[in-house]
């Protein structure tokens, strides 16, 4: 069951015009005439609502400027395209990493490209992974996207063991908390482990993430409620 919201943002009710006005989506940034937008003003144009999951990210992720890490992965989750559970989680997680990275620094090429890559990289992540392979997409994902900024290979030496440590740090993390199965908390885990690993190595600061609470609570039938460091307190 997807979340039955109005604004695919925000969740916001959506408001009707008599006549169209500008608007600019807010997920590829293009302009168009509209009659619809929500009540915070967010509008999202008809190729976007239209988008799978793995699309939506990438033309996310292209057209955005942010450098809120855990903010992009909150607004891509809640759009109905995303599964409470599903393996375009593995793209996520490196996408919104790359494009704060790259944000930052100022790189929109290579933006573009590591995010084809780290693309076709989680595409090769099925599925159940987590509970097949002992390996969580998410925290792969955080793997990749190390890998993806150091440009690391196989005969590389400080680039793998990095990439390898960030994976086997966010996995470690993971772990520790327990399953079973929920994408929103791994997700959740891996960013805030990648964005510490981030700060300490690459000496780049993509924020912290202060007070976040769950809410796909109520549509995970495994959720493990209060051991969930997201999930809602009074």
């Amino acid at each position: 069951m997807d979340r039955p919201i109005d604004c695919l943002v925000c969740g916001a009710e959506l408001q009707y015009r008599d006549t169209s006005v500008p608007m600019s989506c807010s997920y590829c940034g293009s302009e168009h005439q509209s009659t619809v937008d929500c009540s915070e003003g967010h509008f999202i144009c008809d190729s976007c609502h239209s988008l799978s999951a793995i699309d939506l990210i990438q033309t996310y992720c292209l057209n955005s400027d942010s450098i809120d890490v855990f903010g992009m992965a909150d607004m891509l989750m809640n759009n109905p395209a995303f599964h409470m559970h599903g393996p375009e989680h593995h793209f996520l997680v490196p996408a919104v990493l790359l494009t704060a990275y790259y944000n930052i620094i100022g790189h929109q090429e290579e933006k573009e490209q590591k995010l084809a890559e780290a693309r076709k990289r989680a595409f090769r992540v099925p599925g159940g992974f987590c509970g097949t392979h002992g390996s969580c997409g998410a925290g792969i994902g955080t793997g990749m996207y190390i890998s993806l900024i150091l440009e690391s290979t196989p005969l590389a030496q400080e680039e793998w063991g990095l990439s390898n440590r960030m994976t086997a740090q966010s996995l470690a993390t993971l772990g520790r908390v327990g399953g079973p199965r929920c994408c929103k908390r791994t997700t959740f885990l891996s960013l805030n482990e990648a964005v510490a690993f981030t700060e300490e190595h690459l000496h780049t600061d993509l924020g912290r993430m202060i007070g976040k609470r769950c809410s796909h609570h109520e549509l995970n039938r495994e959720c493990i409620g209060r051991k969930c460091p997201f999930f809602p307190r009074e």
